[in-house]
């Protein structure tokens, strides 16, 4: 009998593992397709089957991507609408969060409520009415627009987030503060800020790949070649070269996919933790 439940749970590791490898693959093949495909020359792409590896490193394709294909002033404009609208996100929904769940008012239940039905707005239905503001105020054709649009449909998920970490901040921590003379201000920045600092980084992170890898915006918003961002760079990308420079178009795509990997890889640690603790906590 239990030689028999020896070998049931064998033969239920194994699978699991094997299901976990298949997984593994999925996620991970098509980064290594990407890169490899990345430093092929020109002729590769046709005299060989695309899953062939390179025969050398035609790092041309990068300088091509680069300078040609202008992704360097693409990475500036993302750089430009993505982190103003970062530091936003993380300010305003912190200190609606905190107002929300520590601070004794009105109609803190309601507005919570508001901004937790901001997260189920389709993107699409605001698309129409945001670019006639955006036109009568001209701020059509600017990054400003990006920013705004953001940051304001950052907040919903933000602010629900932070809500679930400042939960778990005992009021006895902030009662001692007052006590001591403490401004709500000084408990805010000094106290409550330090205690869920994993959770800015998970929240930065979370919103950082939506707002770096956002093209439906920055498509309706911005025209201008000058102003596009990353993501509607490579849209163009593409087009200008056809079907006969995939290389450039690979390396383009790996400057815009490596570095939100790099980050994560860094981070990684830092966004397990401040999402377990408010899983638990929450």
């Amino acid at each position: 009998m239990n030689q028999l439940s020896g070998k049931t749970n064998s033969i239920g590791m194994l699978l699991g593992k094997l299901a976990i490898f298949v997984l593994l693959l999925v996620e991970v093949y098509p980064i290594i397709w990407l890169l490899l495909s990345s430093i092929k020359g020109p002729d590769e792409f046709s005299a060989n089957p695309m899953y062939a590896l390179p025969e050398g490193f035609h790092l041309q394709n990068y300088l091509d991507a680069w300078n040609i294909g202008n992704m360097g002033m693409y990475f500036k404009n993302s750089i430009i609408a993505t982190f103003p609208a970062l530091f936003l996100i993380i300010f305003l929904g912190a200190g609606a969060a905190f107002a929300i769940e520590k601070m004794r008012w009105k109609w803190s239940k309601g507005v919570m409520l508001l901004f937790t039905a901001g997260i189920m707005v389709p993107v699409q239905i605001v698309l129409l009415p945001l670019f006639t503001i955006f036109f009568k105020t001209g701020l059509l054709n600017s990054l400003w627009s990006l920013i705004l649009v953001y940051t304001t449909f950052g907040l919903p998920l933000t602010i629900l987030m932070f809500s679930s970490y400042f939960k778990a901040l005992p009021n006895e921590v902030i009662e001692s503060a007052v006590m001591d003379g403490a401004s709500i201000y000084q408990i805010f920045f000094k106290i409550a800020i330090p205690i869920v600092s994993n959770a800015i980084v998970t929240v930065a992170l979370v919103q950082f790949f939506f707002v770096w890898n956002d093209l439906i915006f920055a498509m309706t918003f911005i025209s201008d070649t000058e102003l596009r961002t990353i993501q509607t760079g490579l849209n163009s990308f593409t087009g200008e070269y056809g079907q006969k420079q995939w290389g450039p178009i690979f390396a383009s795509i790996s400057l815009a996919v490596v570095p939100t990997l790099l980050l994560y890889l860094f981070l990684n640690k830092l966004v397990m933790k401040g999402m377990t603790s408010g899983a638990v906590k929450g």
